[in-house]
C-alpha cells in the first residue's frame, strides 16, 4: 500500500524560515516535521511517495541519510500541482487504495482505524474530519449519521452550518478516483474533485477522530505545536545537545549548540541550531533561525529571524520578519495552491 505525502509547497506563511529549507523539514522539537507524518503510517504502507517541488534536493538528502523503514520515492513535480495534480502525478507508483497526507498536519489520527472504516463502508473516498468551534472560518462537511458526506458548505454562519466537522487533511482513496483528475495542471482535490465524487458515487465518507489536530501552516501554530507537544511530554522546555544556558527559559525549544547568555529570558520561543543570544535579551513568541547572533539588550516579540541574521545591540523587533539576504529565485510573493480547509 502507498501513501502520498504532499511536501511540495513553498511555505510562504512560514517565511523567512522557508527561504532556506523545505517547509516539511522545519523542525518540531528538533525533528523534521515530515518525520511525524511518516511515523504515523500503518504497517500496511510500505511505500511513501513524496510530492515535492521546492527544495527537492534537501528532502532527498534527508531521506538518503535517515532510514524510516519504508521505500521512499521523491516525485519531483515540474511545477506546483496542488493536491489533485500531485496525486495524478504519482499515479504510476500506485497499486491500489492509497493515502494522501499533508506534510504540515500534526494529529492523533489513527490511520489503521481509518483503513478499517473505509473498507467497512466500501468507500470510494474517505477523508478525516475534525470538530471545530468556529465553523465560519472553514469549509464544513454536510455528513449523515452513517458518515456519508453529501456536500460541503464554505464558511457558513454558525446557525447555517450542517455540522462542526471540517476536512482535516488526510484522504484514503480508491484507484477509481484517479480517473477524475486531469493530468499536468494545478488542481484542488477539495474544490474540483471531491464535489464530483460526491455527486457520482454516493461513496464519499468522513472519518471522525478525537484527540488533537494542528495545522502547522502559520508561525503562531508552529510555535503552538512545540508548546503542545512539550506539555504532552511533561516538559517545561526542550533543549538540544551541547547547549549553554545561563538565562531563563519558559515553554521554549532550543536546537543543538545554542548559547543563552546571562540575564536573557526566552518565553514561547524556538531557537534553531548554532545560534547565540547575548546578555540581557528578551524574546517572546518568536522563532530564531540557524546560526543567528542576537546582540545584547535586544527585545524580540512576535517575530521571526531568518538563518544567519545578526540583530544589533538594543534592537527592538515587534511583529517583524527579519531577512536581509537575497530571496531564492522563484520564491512566490504569495501562497500557491490551496489550504486544506478551503
Amino acid at each position: 500500500m502507498e501513501a502520498i505525502i504532499l511536501a511540495g509547497g513553498f511555505g510562504t506563511r512560514l517565511r523567512p524560515l522557508t527561504y532556506t529549507r523545505a517547509k516539511s523539514l522545519l523542525p518540531i522539537l528538533n525533528e523534521p516535521m515530515i518525520n511525524y507524518i511518516v511515523r504515523s503510517l500503518p504497517k500496511e504502507v510500505n511505500k511513501v511517495i513524496l510530492a515535492v517541488n521546492y527544495r527537492k534536493k534537501q528532502i532527498e538528502e534527508f531521506f538518503e541519510t535517515h532510514d524510516c523503514g519504508k521505500e521512499i520515492i521523491v516525485n519531483d513535480e515540474p511545477t506546483p500541482l496542488g493536491t489533485g495534480g500531485a496525486v495524478k502525478f504519482a499515479e504510476n507508483h500506485l497499486t491500489g487504495k492509497f493515502f494522501v497526507l499533508n506534510s504540515d498536519i500534526i494529529a492523533s489520527l489513527n490511520l489503521e482505524e481509518m483503513i478499517s472504516f473505509h473498507e467497512k463502508k466500501n468507500s470510494a473516498s474517505t477523508i478525516s474530519l475534525w470538530p471545530v468551534e468556529n465553523v465560519s472560518e472553514f469549509g464544513v462537511a454536510d455528513v449523515k449519521d452513517d458518515g456519508n458526506i453529501v456536500g460541503f458548505v464554505e464558511k457558513p454562519k454558525q446557525e447555517d452550518a450542517p455540522s462542526n466537522l471540517i476536512n482535516a487533511g488526510a484522504y484514503l482513496l480508491e484507484p477509481e478516483i484517479l480517473d477524475y483528475i486531469e493530468k499536468g495542471r494545478l488542481i484542488s482535490m477539495e474544490k474540483e474533485i471531491f464535489p464530483r465524487i460526491i455527486r457520482d458515487t454516493n461513496r464519499f465518507f468522513g472519518f471522525r477522530f478525537s484527540g488533537y489536530w494542528m495545522d502547522v501552516g502559520r508561525m503562531s501554530s508552529y510555535i503552538d505545536v512545540h508548546k503542545f507537544l512539550m506539555k504532552r511530554k511533561n516538559l517545561q522546555n526542550y533543549i538540544g545537545k551541547n547547549c549553554k544556558i545561563k538565562g531563563k527559559l519558559l515553554d521554549s525549544c532550543l536546537g543543538e549548540n545554542v548559547e543563552i547568555r546571562k540575564n536573557t529570558e526566552l518565553n514561547s520561543t524556538v531557537v534553531y541550531n548554532n545560534s547565540i543570544i547575548e546578555d540581557n535579551v528578551t524574546i517572546a513568541n518568536s522563532v530564531i533561525g540557524e546560526n543567528c547572533f542576537i546582540e545584547t539588550g535586544s527585545k524580540i516579540m512576535n517575530s521571526v529571524v531568518g538563518d544567519k541574521e545578526c540583530i544589533q545591540p538594543n534592537s527592538v523587533l515587534n511583529n517583524h520578519l527579519r531577512w536581509t539576504q537575497s530571496i531564492p529565485n522563484g520564491y512566490p510573493k504569495k501562497q500557491i495552491g490551496n489550504v486544506i480547509g478551503e
